[in-house]
């Protein structure tokens, strides 16, 4: 780094001292004396403990969708928070963010709410389990559902480890995942038809859930090829499956309502958090009514914080803004123009490569010229990448320091925004 890093440098060695890798999530090491650490965020911008500025594209991994401190979503919260932060009971508020939800999102019938992306897809696939009665689950290679035990398999393991596409091998993410769920994980490459349509001609009738995320949200957001999706849908109809479409990240980021709402498809189940409070803890799951009423009646579902006021405020704050101002049109317009402008630069330098994603959450592969899946997105130049944002970072545009995670944007870019990191990432290139 050549910009100034003094206090961010300092500021790790405190956190050593204290906090496992001196951050509360591995996800914001970078490593040792490259890790920033925030003062302060505003709109589109961030400020490091040094005073760098910097134009963001990480917003928090995606939660910012209308700008960080947003003045209409802070003043809900400030307001509400004035009537107590927690309560044992249920409040009014809670019930109308319910029907917002429900409104907007096509297949939501009940919600029920949590606090993280993690929890959200936890209890729906508790969920799926006590309805269908079955265990097993079949997640995608490269697919990222949280910090859970059930599904952090084959998600962040060098392709290498997963065998033939035709018998993939569950790998299991972290050390301390129990070797036993292996039984009752079943790890597929994502977009093929074929083997899909294979494993479940074999085990569809043990199979509880098969939980997909829209897009690979944590693996260069790689797009579903046509058809994919609603060929699960299709499946789980036939073998009496529940399709939980992981909208953790697509959720309030893509369209109003989701990826059920970009590609008319309806899941069983769906997960939210990410956008849905605009950074403050909120996250919801729900679906078919029929599946979310055995809730209560021998399923449990909880949480302390579920309905934590702060959260509920500012998703209240964000999905009114969301319904009312031309959110996704504004970031779909910017983000298009920022993802060709990217790609016309690296066509104009020769230099091979793939945009993927959407104009709310793209990314793109270096070296080769389509990915469909983890396995294929391995052999794209990931080094590269990084040497790349590495430059866009020194320069004060901030995307995050992983190829895997994707480009996001917030109501808050502007146009002046997206020409400035253009010209940043023509100088980069260069």
């Amino acid at each position: 780094m050549n910009i100034a890093w003094q206090k961010n440098k300092a500021l790790q060695q405190r956190a050593f001292k204290v906090m496992p890798l001196g951050v509360n999530s591995n996800f914001r090491f970078w490593g040792e004396g490259i890790t920033p650490y925030v003062s302060k965020a505003k709109g589109a911008y961030l400020w490091d403990a040094d005073g760098n500025r910097y134009i963001d594209y990480r917003l928090g991994f995606g939660p910012i969708i209308l700008g960080h401190a947003d003045e209409t979503v802070n003043a809900k919260v400030r307001e509400e928070i004035e009537y107590g932060t927690l309560a044992a009971m249920t409040g009014e508020l809670e019930i109308e963010v319910a029907e917002k939800i429900v409104k907007m999102c096509p297949a939501v019938e009940m919600v029920r709410f949590a606090c993280s992306g993690t929890e959200a897809t936890m209890h729906a696939l508790r969920v799926a389990r006590a309805y269908t009665g079955r265990e097993k689950v079949i997640k995608f290679e490269g697919m990222y559902h949280g910090f859970q035990d059930y599904t952090l398999w084959s998600t962040y393991a060098p392709v290498e480890a997963y065998g033939n596409a035709r018998s993939p091998i569950p790998v299991p993410s972290s050390s301390g995942i129990p070797k036993l769920l292996n039984e009752l994980i079943i790890t597929l490459p994502f977009n093929d038809t074929e083997i899909l349509e294979a494993t479940l001609r074999n085990v569809g009738e043990q199979v509880a859930a098969i939980i997909v995320e829209p897009c690979m949200g944590n693996c260069g957001a790689i797009l579903p090829v046509r058809g994919f999706l609603q060929l699960i849908r299709k499946l789980c109809d036939k073998y009496g499956i529940v399709f939980i479409l992981d909208e953790v990240k697509t959720g309030f980021r893509i369209a109003n309502g989701g990826a059920q709402e970009y590609y008319r498809i309806q899941p069983d189940l769906a997960t939210y958090a990410k956008a849905l409070a605009n950074g403050y803890p909120l996250a919801a799951f729900g679906g078919r009514k029929e599946i979310m009423s055995i809730i209560g009646h021998g399923v449990a579902q909880g949480g302390t914080f579920n309905n934590n006021k702060p959260g509920v405020a500012a998703a209240w704050a964000t999905l009114t803004v969301l319904e009312k101002e031309p959110v996704m049109k504004t970031i779909e317009k910017r983000g298009k123009r920022l993802m060709d402008g990217i790609s016309k630069i690296l066509t104009e330098a020769s230099i091979p490569h793939c945009m993927n994603g959407y104009p709310a959450m793209f990314s793109y592969a270096i070296g080769v010229e389509k990915v469909t899946d983890q396995r294929s997105w391995d052999k794209s130049e990931k080094e590269y990448y990084l040497a790349l944002v590495d430059a866009l970072i020194e320069r004060g545009v901030m995307p995050d320091h992983d190829p895997r995670e994707p480009w996001f944007l917030c109501y808050s870019h502007t146009e002046a925004d997206i020409d400035e990191t253009l010209n940043v990432m023509v100088e980069v290139v260069k």
